[in-house]
């Protein structure tokens, strides 16, 4: 008897070992949220963040692992934060967008959630998910090769984060709630920052501007996160090629470059060989803004300074990075992506359509009486997906289909228009006013589901990041102009299209993306320039469970935050 208890305890022990070297390691962070006093610009004020950090706390795991965040709110008012592309297999419960997976974190008390890392390898953000106070709470997920395995590329020297955000002289939550009152644009940003420093270009910064120590002749790979609210950045460093070798968590074949086009919601993966002459050189971040609409025209720097003895210039080298309205260059750059597709890193690029969604994409106009808004006519500025402006219920969306709490949401979005027209031409008053509700579109566990993104000319016209919560997927094709039935298929790029979280819809043009619905639970999917957010381009997608418990939703947990009609 003894010999059997010896023998299962082993068993037990080897089972429980394996079973922990499948799930990973287990991690927990604390994050609290305070209002903090920041100075930038000569400006001093109190703003909303995690650990009295801006960007905040960097979460580091390895593929597989698992973490649990404790979000302390100290603030004035409710808060929830997201997982930006983390996929959380089956669990959408800590997903955290507002009113769509749950309720604000009241302020005054906390909330643990659950980050379950599944295939993602490479560099991942967190950030708030309601309103605009993201413009502060946000930071960076590094998620390493599993222990015992590496990199696809030669190991580098040292890496560095490099976080772009954007400053704000006023409070983001006044500016944005005027102006969802009034109806007009709202304030534009004062600054762009790097690492939280807006760099020499603006007032009272040169002190503080961030600064990249290097040495001669080393690689260093550079983690960049765009959490910039509004506009697509241009990044270089002056004199200096780059290599993208991943991207939103997934490797790439790696590009060589002399700038990037990164969308907010992204993330690169990329080296930097330090091979010129000794000396400081700017790396700087520049708008990508190819619209009528008002947008932040200035650029951010930090110094990428490399050690030695030498007399540094007056004035830092400065890239030639490409003017604001380059579409072209924006769009020449994001064509290159390709997943890596190797034997280490797989890929699965699905062919079989079962689910197809032909999705319009416009800023649109809400109507106002007496002309009595600050929109364009008088009328409330406005933003749709198939020529819906999405409503946040008060109670979330998560609760409502998991309790069967019927009135909060329909589930009629369209996989079409209302009807079709010349999108990108002379679009005239069609679609100009959207209906406006909380539609969701269901789909069936398993679907292969093909999305065709279609820019449209209603209103301002501009690139959108298009971001899906719960998946990544493949970017099969992108062009400009209607996507056409017949002749835009043949361009798909079905070998090794990159396997993303975000990507940029070009102005006037479409996108085409695939994934295979495999994970159940709501799942918001949205632009990631936040004012068309604000402004109802948004959707919600529910994947119903599988057959198998193992393709089920998780259930809810013991506590979520409450909602206000509950």
């Amino acid at each position: 008897m003894a010999l059997i208890a010896a023998l299962l305890g082993f068993v037990f022990l080897e089972y429980g070992s394996l079973l922990c070297m499948a799930r990973g390691n287990v991690h927990h962070y604390d994050f609290v949220l305070k209002e903090t006093n920041f100075t930038r610009l000569c400006t001093t004020k109190s703003m909303l963040v995690v650990n009295e950090s801006w960007p905040g706390p960097v979460i580091r795991v390895h593929k597989g692992d698992t973490v649990f965040v404790t979000v302390h709110n100290k603030g004035t008012y409710g808060v929830t934060v997201h997982w930006h592309g983390v996929k959380q297999p089956r669990n959408p419960w800590p997903d955290g967008p507002e009113n769509i997976t749950q309720c604000p974190i009241p302020a005054g008390t906390s909330f643990t959630q659950e980050l379950s890392f599944s295939d993602e390898e490479g560099t991942l953000w967190w950030h708030a998910h309601s309103d605009w106070s993201r413009a502060t709470v946000h930071g960076a997920i590094i998620i390493y090769p599993k222990p015992g395995t590496t990199y696809p590329y030669p190991m580098p020297y040292k890496e560095e984060l490099l976080v772009l955000g954007e400053w704000y002289n006023g409070d983001v939550m006044a500016i944005i709630d005027e102006a969802l009152q009034t109806g007009g644009d709202p304030n534009l940003s004062d600054a762009f920052a790097i690492n939280g420093q807006p760099g020499d270009l603006y007032d009272c910064s040169n002190a503080s501007t961030y600064r990249l120590l290097v040495n001669y002749g080393k690689t260093y790979l550079l983690r960049i996160v765009n959490a910039v609210m509004n506009e697509e950045i241009f990044f270089g460093i002056a004199k200096h090629n780059l290599t993208v070798v991943g991207m939103d968590g997934a490797y790439l074949k790696p590009i060589k470059t002399d700038y990037i086009m990164i969308t907010p919601g992204q993330t690169m993966d990329v080296l930097v060989t330090a091979n010129q002459s000794p000396s400081h050189y700017y790396i700087m971040g520049s708008p990508f803004a190819d619209t009528t609409a008002p947008f932040d025209n200035t650029s951010t720097t930090a110094i990428f300074q490399y050690s030695g003895n030498y007399t540094p210039p007056s004035t830092p080298y400065s890239p030639s990075l490409p003017a604001y309205d380059d579409k072209d260059a924006a769009g020449n750059f994001t064509v290159r992506l390709k997943s890596l597709a190797s034997k280490q890193h797989p890929i699965s690029v699905p062919l079989k359509i079962t689910e197809r969604i032909f999705m319009a994409v416009s800023v649109n106009q809400i109507y106002c009486a007496n002309e009595s808004c600050d929109g364009p006519d008088g009328n409330r500025l406005s933003a749709s997906l198939n020529n819906i402006s999405f409503v946040t219920p008060t109670i979330d969306i998560l609760q409502a289909y998991y309790r069967h709490i019927h009135g909060v949401y329909n589930s009629t979005f369209p996989s079409i228009p209302p009807y079709f027209f010349n999108f990108t031409g002379d679009v005239g008053n069609n679609t100009i006013y959207p209906s406006q509700g909380t539609k969701v579109k269901m789909i069936k566990y398993g679907s292969v589901v093909e999305i065709i993104f279609q820019g449209t000319n209603v209103g301002a016209a501009e690139n959108h990041p298009m971001h899906l919560h719960g998946y990544s997927f493949y970017v099969v094709g992108m062009g400009n102009g209607n996507f056409d039935n017949k002749t835009s298929p043949k361009t798909y790029n079905l070998v090794d299209p990159p396997l993303v979280n975000t990507i940029g819809l070009p102005k006037n043009g479409w996108t085409t993306i695939r994934f295979v619905a495999d994970n159940p639970g709501v799942w918001f999917m949205h632009c990631h320039l936040e004012r068309h957010a604000s402004w109802g381009m948004d959707t919600v997608l529910i994947v119903t469970d599988g057959p198998a418990n193992t393709n089920k939703m998780r259930g809810q947990p013991a506590y979520m935050p409450p909602c206000a009609k509950s």
